[in-house]
């Protein structure tokens, strides 16, 4: 997995597949998700959506995806969207821009954690716009987000550039909804009843 990086640690490791546990979520289907992890998505430009309330293991599925994605040695790069967009208006403000949006398009995978969590100014909103566009139908883009895209105009204002996203990522998209019950939620729960008993 050396062309990967920046993977978000999930108690203290990098979560896998191997580790999702889908009897839990009999909703998710699990044939689509291992399908996925063949890697014909990748091939296909194909973008994966996970859409589902927090603790819901969105993002350990996509995390799970996207070293499957560096087993099969393909350049990979999880990001937030809030890290994405401080680093592109950072490059702005140094006048790098087009050589850090290359640099995103340039990527086989890339995995864009909790879209749309937070609202978005517009001039950040586009820039983010100008990743996901420059990556539609030529490479693999992943993206987590727990609000349901008929309200992404919530946290992004602009509706015609939010409008002009979503057709972007969802075209030929494998829209995944993961539900709304918080697995660590439930966890925690298990642990309390165990201790009692």
């Amino acid at each position: 997995m050396n062309r990967s990086f920046r993977f978000p640690r999930l108690r203290r490791k990098v979560k896998t597949l191997e580790e999702f546990n889908f009897s839990d979520a009999p909703h998710i289907p699990a044939s689509l998700v291992r399908n996925l992890a063949e890697g014909g998505y990748l091939s296909r430009s194909e973008p994966v959506i996970f859409l589902g309330e927090t603790g819901t293991g969105k993002t350990h599925l996509a995390t799970g995806l996207a070293v499957e994605a560096c087993r099969q040695q393909k350049q990979v790069r999880f990001t937030t969207a809030a890290q994405l967009v401080n680093a592109l208006t950072e490059a702005k403000n140094k006048s790098e821009l087009n050589r850090v949006t290359n640099r995103w398009t340039q990527y086989e995978l890339i995995v864009i954690d909790e879209m749309a969590y937070v609202a978005m100014p517009e001039p950040a909103a586009e820039l983010l716009f100008q990743i996901i566009a420059g990556r539609a139908e030529t490479a693999a883009v992943i993206v987590t987000t727990n609000l349901p895209f008929s309200e992404w105009t919530t946290m992004f204002p602009n509706a015609r550039l939010c409008k002009a996203m979503l057709d972007r990522l969802t075209d030929q998209a494998h829209i995944i909804e993961t539900g709304t019950e918080s697995y660590r939620f439930r966890r925690t729960l298990d642990k309390k009843k165990a201790g009692k008993g």
